[in-house]
This record gives structure tokens, C-alpha cells and sequence, in this order.
């Protein structure tokens, strides 16, 4: 943020707000072929690009918002004419009492700020949700320290309009207009992936089928677990467990796999016809000859599991009771499974993956975990590094 170029850096992030515009005001898709023998077949809808775009935009803005200065602030409230007027001393003087009661019950000073906003109630839900606000018919007290929440709706209720204005010009218009420009790049890159590959084992050990379940119970995360411990009571191939190529699983060894969950179920003769295929199109030997690799972690956030699918992301799609029974599986309990919960309740479902991973292995994951080959791949360097620990010590 302290770019050596301001009105460079400036010009770049407003630039890149107009083209994730574009990208996510419109519907995205997806090469059939490509979908062939993945573990989601997922293809987000307009309205779920747009959530995930208002969600981004809305977190960005509300910590630049807050790095600014009350007086900067009420410059930008009073720039944009948004329609919200500080109270007036004599009504201030009215309810100063109740507001500080307020103040006293969230822990802040008995002094009571003298800049409020009389809002209707229904503005501001995060902060009458926790108690945060004096009520009073209908009407909420925001105080100049959490005015952010009541600017931020008028944000996300301006940029959601922009969504929609933008997407009729794109159908409209752009799409045709550009079509031998934009529209190619607008149309991946909702869908794309630019963080690591993992179709290709970098620094992952060899592994086989004899390792799975020892390694699940120390590398996988949480959506890779739960997927192993159900695909044995499925009758149909899925791909996308960390066992592939990515992880060092060889094409032999994921068929040895499994052939000997599926074998037993649909028999032999039926697996090499109809599963098998499947197994090698996801190694690039089949098909298009593409090498897949499991789902990013947005991307599984962003599935919608159907009765009795089991793919998608726990900490989004388990009941509270479910995540805290799986989550005590894995020896995660105390301070650490409440922290996680509480991500969880707030939407900080990748948060609360990396403070899953964090509990179990004893070290912080300051990149976060954005998937889930990087989960098992970020967990075999931590205990391959206390493994030589513990021989360079019993050595000694």
C-alpha cells in the first residue's frame, strides 16, 4: 500500500476494480469436456459471482475506510451526499445517558462521543445484531467510531446497482464489441485458479495406496477427510482427494486405490469399463489429455451440495454439532475450536481452515490455505522437519 508511486499504484487498483466488474457482474462457464471425471461439477451462477465480488469489494473497503480519520470521514460522507446528518446537541443531550450505557456495556469509556447518526434500525443489522447501538423506535444511535458499518451498506448497495447496469451493457453490447479483445479474458478469468499448480508433484514425496490412511490422519484437510471416510460408502468414482499427481500418487497407484474401494461394489469387469476411463482422463492419458487437479478452496466454498453429496467445504456446509464433533476428530479442542467456530460464524471459512491446520501441527500459516494439495503439501514439510529434528536430537 505504500507504493514508491501513488497515482501509479492508484491507477492500477481502479483499473482492476472496472475488469473484476466486468468478470463478475456476468455468468460464468465452463468446457463441458473439462468437467468430465472432476470432483464438482460446479459452474457459479451469475448471482454467486456477484456475492463473492460485493463480499471482496465490501472487505476492502471497510479497512480502508477505517484507516481514515473521523474528519476524513465525514469528508467522504459529506462528498458522496450520503444521507446521513450528525445529531443534534439537544437531541444528543436527551439520550446521552442511554448512550452511555451503551457505551459502558461494549466495554468502551464512560465518555460518550459527541458525533452520532440517527439511522433507521435496518441499516445498520451488524450492530444492533451485537448490541453495539442505542434503539429507539425504530431508529439506531451510531456513534462516529462505527459509522463504517452504516457507510459500507450504502457501498455495497451502489456497487450491487453498478453489477447490474454493468452486466446489461456487457450482454448488450461490450460482449459483441469485444469479442476478439475482452470478452476471451472477461470469460476465464471468473473461473480461474492463479495460485500454484498442483496437477504436477513439486516437492510432494512419492506416495501409495498403503499410505492413504496414515497420511489422512495427519495431512489432510478437513474437506479431504471427510471425503475419504465417505467415498467408501459410494458407489461412483470421485476425483479430487489429494491422492493424485499433485500429491506424488501415481496413475498405477491411484488406480490400485481405487479399484480395491470400488471393485467389491460394482465389480471388476464393470470398474476397468466405466471407472477406470475416468482415472486416467483426470491424469491427462484420456480425453483432451489435460491434467486436472482437485478443486481451488473458493471454488469448493462455492458448491451447493445436493442430499447426500459430500463434497463442498465443512466449515461453510456442516451443521455447528458436526463441525465441532469433526474438529475433535482431529484433536482440535479448547480456545483453538472456538476461535475456529467463531470464523466459521462470521464466514471466515478459509480462516478456519488455516486455524485448523495451525492447531494441529504447531506452527503458524501465515499464507493461508487457499488449497487444499497446498494443506497437504504445507503439513508434510511440518512433520517432515520435526521428524529430523527428533533423529538429529536422539543422534546427539
Amino acid at each position: 500500500m505504500r507504493h514508491q508511486d501513488p497515482a501509479e499504484a492508484l491507477n492500477k487498483d481502479i483499473i482492476s476494480h472496472f475488469v473484476l466488474r466486468l468478470v463478475y457482474c456476468r455468468t460464468c462457464f465452463c468446457d463441458f469436456d473439462q468437467l468430465i471425471g472432476t470432483l464438482f461439477v460446479y459452474l457459479p451462477s451469475r448471482e454467486e459471482l456477484r456475492k463473492w465480488f460485493l463480499s471482496m469489494e465490501n472487505t476492502l473497503f471497510r479497512y480502508r475506510f477505517r484507516l481514515e480519520s473521523p474528519e476524513s470521514q465525514r469528508l467522504l460522507m459529506s462528498e458522496f451526499q450520503l444521507p446521513y446528518k450528525a445529531l443534534p446537541h439537544s437531541e444528543f443531550e436527551a439520550v446521552k445517558d442511554k448512550l452511555s450505557q451503551v457505551a459502558r456495556s461494549i466495554g468502551q469509556s464512560a465518555s460518550v462521543e459527541s458525533v452520532f447518526f440517527k439511522v433507521p434500525f435496518e441499516e445498520v443489522p451488524d450492530l444492533v445484531a451485537s448490541r453495539r447501538v442505542f434503539l429507539s423506535k425504530g431508529y439506531a444511535y451510531v456513534a462516529m467510531s462505527q459509522v463504517v458499518s452504516l457507510v459500507v451498506t450504502q457501498f455495497r448497495c451502489n456497487i450491487s446497482k453498478a453489477l447490474v447496469l454493468t452486466n446489461r451493457k456487457w450482454t448488450a453490447t461490450i460482449k459483441e464489441q469485444e469479442k476478439d479483445r475482452l470478452t476471451p479474458i472477461v470469460e476465464a478469468l471468473s473461473n480461474a485458479y492463479f495460485g500454484p499448480d498442483y496437477s504436477q508433484p513439486n516437492d510432494a514425496t512419492e506416495i501409495s495406496p498403503k499410505d492413504i490412511d496414515q497420511l489422512a490422519r495427519t495431512s489432510f484437510p478437513l474437506c479431504m477427510r471427510h471425503m475419504l471416510e465417505k467415498v467408501r460408502h459410494l458407489k461412483s468414482y470421485v476425483h479430487g482427494l489429494p491422492l493424485d499427481q499433485g500429491a506424488g500418487l501415481k496413475l498405477e497407484d491411484a488406480l490400485t486405490f481405487w479399484r480395491s474401494e470400488f471393485s467389491q461394489k460394482v465389480g471388476s469387469e464393470r470398474f476397468d469399463k466405466e471407472y477406470a476411463y475416468s482415472i486416467r482422463h483426470n491424469y491427462g492419458k484420456e480425453g483432451k489429455r489435460t491434467d486436472y487437479t482437485s478443486y481451488s478452496c473458493q471454488k469448493i466454498i462455492s458448491a451447493t451440495p445436493g442430499v447426500g453429496d459430500h463434497h463442498g467445504c465443512p466449515y461453510r456446509h456442516f451443521g455447528e454439532e458436526n463441525l465441532r464433533a469433526a474438529l475433535n476428530n482431529m484433536g482440535v479442542g479448547g480456545n483453538a475450536l472456538e476461535g475456529i467456530l467463531d470464523k466459521v460464524k462470521n464466514r471466515h471459512y478459509q480462516l478456519a481452515c488455516t486455524m485448523t491446520f495451525e492447531a494441529t501441527h504447531g506452527v503458524s500459516c501465515d499464507t493461508g490455505i487457499n488449497h487444499p494439495n497446498q494443506y497437504f503439501s504445507e503439513s508434510q514439510k511440518v512433520l517432515q522437519a520435526k521428524n529430523q529434528t527428533v533423529q538429529s536430537q536422539l543422534s546427539t
